[in-house]
């Protein structure tokens, strides 16, 4: 099983802090990777229509525009927001 994961943070997916899943904001169950790699293309089909930055690490996409930020009150300053793209494998 595999699962096409969204997440919205201040950060790029790869680096998965401590309850990064507390950043999902979508997520889709497929039985193989053919129809995880299918939905996956679909969702950066949309995201590169909408985002104009795109960077991949590690087979996961992250995706931002200049401007969409959200204040950090730990560091006391604003962070940029990323949407991350990626499949992860379920055991």
């Amino acid at each position: 099983m595999f699962r096409v994961i969204y997440m919205m943070a201040d950060y790029e997916p790869w680096w998965q802090f401590d309850e990064w899943e507390q950043a999902i904001q979508q997520e889709s169950v497929h039985t193989t990777i053919e129809e995880a790699e299918a939905a996956l293309a679909v969702l950066l089909e949309k995201f590169r229509a909408n985002y104009p930055n795109e960077l991949v690490k590690d087979d996961m996409y992250a995706f931002w525009k200049e401007g969409e930020i959200v204040y950090c009150e730990a560091c006391e300053d604003d962070g940029q927001i990323y949407h991350g793209l990626f499949i992860q494998k379920i055991d």
